[in-house]
């Protein structure tokens, strides 16, 4: 009679077996008869034998070790996603695409995400991408009251930002940091560089419309003192709430009534670009009042047009149009974003992301994934050298110095073929353009 289980109705347990002798079967309910089924002997492994689970984690982690993760927290659809937002993310990923083709022995992977114009979004973001992503470096950030934010919560992590976005120049002063660069341009090297060529033209009398929070503080502050420096004066300052506003008629009345000769702009993004059109509808220009605008970006320029923008003499850092590397970087951009070219921001998330993936490899995946201090300190021992800003470098206090430019946009009919809004009027040589390194009040400067 074959002896089958019972069924597990009838029973709650496997029926007691005997544990057979060499080469015998177990008979059920037999004498010296053990409860509970019978069990194979635990495997005990040969000396330097990885069983198959434990060596599959090893290579899961391993892989793991050789990914970097990268972050483009970013301004999607607020007042500066023109030159930051979608272009940001399209700059990366041109980057990315770059780096992995060239080294296939290191994977990049890109995450993005709209924080806007909340300083809460920026720190929640963050942290979790730091916390749960497994991000190593995060992007852009082009609000300066949300990077100065995340410079707390990157050294609390020993993690890395690479700032290509906000204007702030406390980013390298006050308010530096071992686990931050301030990429592309700051709110010295734009307000210096604009104010200093308005006041050698003549406009020696400033009245600034000024956005209310860090970046717009930080702007009127660099500006005011060079204006000051070269002997002009500021004889007011109309600050509006940001963001939000879309009406600047009664800063606009303010600085016709002031009789300065200059209207100075330290707002930016799609508020600069209203003060303008706003400043031309009131009539201010025409009655011999010139717009200096210290952060302005091309994206603006297309938006008002060259019949409102003409004249509009500015700084930056990068013209789509002012060499070959720069001309194909842009027209590459251009093709993932609808024919536009590309603001000096974005296409310095190209140009850090590069750089950071060259400290990379120069210190090894695992110690860069580990040390967030010490990425940033292998970024600074490397010479910069890219298509987007050329040669420069990044100096102790976290500032990437390179060139800046002074533009001037054409007339409508200077123009030859879309996007030729710049002509050249002036240069700034790199170790000129920015703050002086012991003027800031950078602790990490030696003194």
């Amino acid at each position: 009679m074959t002896w089958r289980p019972p069924s597990p109705r009838r029973s709650r347990g496997w029926p007691s077996v005997r544990v057979p002798a060499a080469g015998g079967r177990p008979r059920p309910g037999a004498r010296g008869a053990v409860p509970g089924p019978a069990r194979p002997p635990r495997a005990v492994p040969w000396p330097g034998l990885v069983s198959r689970p434990a060596r599959l984690l090893s290579l899961r982690r391993a892989r793991a070790a050789q990914v970097i993760r990268l972050g483009v927290l970013t301004d999607m659809s607020g007042p500066y996603s023109e030159d930051a937002g979608p272009g940001s993310v399209a700059a990366a990923k041109i980057a990315v695409d770059d780096f992995n083709r060239a080294n296939s022995a290191l994977k990049v992977e890109l995450m993005s995400a709209d924080a806007g114009t909340k300083v809460d979004s920026y720190v929640t973001l963050a942290g979790n991408w730091y916390d749960r992503e497994g991000v190593d470096a995060i992007l852009d950030i082009p609000f300066s009251a949300g990077a100065l934010a995340l410079r707390t919560v990157a050294e609390q992590r020993n993690k890395m930002l690479l700032l290509t976005g906000p204007a702030t120049s406390d980013l390298t002063g006050k308010a530096c940091g071992p686990n931050h660069v301030h990429w592309v341009y700051d709110s010295y090297s734009f307000a210096s560089s604009t104010a200093r060529a308005t006041v050698k033209a003549g406009g020696t009398t400033w009245f600034l419309i000024q956005a209310d929070y860090a970046m717009g503080a930080s702007l009127s502050a660099d500006a005011t003192a060079t204006i000051e420096a070269m002997g002009g004066k500021v004889l007011g300052v109309a600050k509006h709430p940001f963001p939000g506003t879309t009406d600047f008629s009664s800063y606009l009345i303010a600085a016709q009534a002031s009789g300065a000769k200059v209207l100075g702009l330290t707002n930016a993004g799609a508020d600069a670009g209203n003060t303008i059109k706003q400043a031309k509808e009131f009539g201010l220009t025409g009655q011999g009042m010139r717009i200096a605008a210290t952060l302005f970006h091309i994206p603006q320029v297309h938006s008002l047009g060259l019949p409102t923008a003409q004249g509009l003499v500015l700084t930056d850092a990068f013209y789509w149009d002012m060499n070959d590397g720069t001309r194909a970087f842009s027209r590459r951009f251009a093709a993932d974003m609808k024919g536009f070219m590309p603001a000096s921001t974005q296409a310095g998330v190209y140009s850090a992301i590069m750089h950071y993936l060259k400290a990379v490899q120069a210190m090894g995946v695992e110690a860069a994934k580990a040390d967030g201090r010490g990425a940033i300190a292998k970024m600074k021992a490397i010479p910069t050298d890219d298509v987007i800003f050329g040669r420069g470098r990044v100096r102790e206090d976290g500032r990437k110095i390179h060139n800046m430019y002074l533009f001037q946009v054409k007339k409508p009919d200077e123009s030859k073929y879309p996007w030729d809004y710049y002509t050249q009027v002036g240069l700034t040589d790199a170790e000129e353009a920015f703050r002086p390194m012991n003027a800031g009040g950078c602790a990490m400067v030696r003194s």
